[in-house]
């Protein structure tokens, strides 16, 4: 049900948004409260279990974030920017507002995607998704990053090997909208800064991170509760409910 809806989506603008629910995922399982690391170099696996015992510490994550979508076949690069914040369990929201407003909640029941350049919002339940997807049910706080990827040495070339650590995640169950996924981790503090995604279609999308406030009570000026993962969109918009 989420697949079709992530497709409608795609259609309507960003073909990352097919990639929700992995950004979910390593956003709440990596950007996380800051962990020394002294050691130069690290196994993939001995990072992976340092994010996994800070995710598990992690109440609240929000950040700033720009991303980048690169199609197969195609020269044009798609381009967005804006904020993201998690409140677990089962909470999540992303406010675009380049190049466009496009605001997408879950508040663990149900999942919404509003688009303000075509007055259109989309509401379906959530309850399927988080049971059989691997990637949401760990950021809704019954994942393993262990258990659910396997954890490889990457297969790109890391630039930066004095900051960061660069670890492959691929999900061992076949995922819908994920390949693989490359991890960037700044090594004094263990927080990602850079994300990418790889879905089935060799379709690119890169997400860079700043502005990491973790465990904190505001998100652009608002208290991070309950109420914040509830959109109220203009009176003229088309509810679209699956």
């Amino acid at each position: 049900m989420f697949s079709s809806i992530i497709h409608v989506f795609h259609k309507l603008w960003h073909p990352s948004i097919i990639l929700f629910s992995a950004m979910l995922t390593f956003l709440f399982c990596g950007v996380l409260e800051p962990s020394t690391v002294t050691a130069n170099t690290l196994e993939p696996l001995t990072i992976a279990e340092k994010l996994q015992k800070t995710y598990e510490e992690a109440r609240t994550l929000s950040a700033d974030f720009r991303q980048t979508t690169a199609l197969q076949l195609s020269s044009r690069i798609k381009q967005g920017a804006g904020s993201m914040v998690f409140l677990k369990p089962g909470h999540v929201r992303w406010d675009y507002v380049e190049p466009d407003q496009q605001v997408l909640i879950s508040d663990g029941e149900t999942v919404s995607m509003y688009f303000e350049k075509s007055k259109q919002m989309i509401i379906t339940a959530a309850k399927e998704f988080l049971q059989s997807d691997v990637t949401y049910s760990f950021f809704a706080g019954k994942g393993d990053i262990i258990k659910d990827f396997e954890i490889l040495e990457p297969d790109l070339p890391n630039s930066n090997t004095d900051d960061s650590h660069l670890i492959k995640l691929v999900p061992r169950k076949a995922h819908p909208q994920v390949a693989y996924m490359h991890a960037w981790i700044t090594k004094q503090s263990l927080l990602i800064n850079r994300l990418q995604i790889v879905d089935h279609f060799d379709t690119i999308t890169d997400l860079y991170f700043s502005n990491i406030q973790v465990n904190g009570d505001l998100y652009n000026n608002r208290k991070i509760d309950d109420d914040l993962f509830f959109f109220t969109p203009p009176a003229d918009t088309e509810i679209i409910e699956q």
